[in-house]
């Protein structure tokens, strides 16, 4: 898929989250719920970005730090921190974030293409950037982040 029908094919409400001074969007279809940051319990030899497991109403949900996973430098977690629980590909995933913003509405033409990096940058997660007033925001394509080869979490995406 190319990036123009990427961007055209995306819904048009997202819920944001900011990571360090970031600010990220998520197809709200996708979300599950938002709770508060609890212990996880960590499972031996899992990349660093995975915090470990949570028991969800009888059902185990890996937790994943974005933070970590987005090389945002080392997590802090207080009472802001949130853990969003999305729905992908019929898995449940949580993940880790500084904390929730609001949910917004978008346009297909407020968004824009993500800019090439070459190989320098892998922004394939990457559906494009808006801007919201002042707020820049990088809308993200949680399900092709979450199949990602390094990630492994859900199955890869059918196209």
């Amino acid at each position: 898929m190319d990036e123009e029908s990427r961007v055209a094919s995306i819904a048009n409400e997202y819920l944001t989250f900011s990571l360090g001074k970031e600010e990220y969007a998520v197809d709200i279809l996708k979300v599950q719920e938002i709770r508060g940051y609890d212990k996880v319990t960590q499972i031996a030899n899992s990349p660093g970005f995975i915090k470990g497991v949570i028991n969800l109403r009888g059902s185990i949900v890996p937790i994943v730090d974005l933070r970590i996973k987005f090389g945002l430098g080392d997590p802090v977690y207080d009472q802001f921190t949130v853990v969003i629980i999305l729905n992908i590909a019929q898995r449940v995933v949580g993940v880790v974030v500084d904390s929730v913003s609001d949910v917004v509405s978008l346009q297909t033409d407020q968004i824009r293409a993500a800019p090439d990096f070459g190989t320098i940058l892998d922004t394939r997660y990457i559906v494009g950037l808006c801007t919201i007033d002042d707020r820049m925001i990088i809308v993200t394509d949680i399900e092709q982040l979450m199949s990602s080869e390094d990630m492994g979490l859900v199955e890869a995406v059918i196209a």
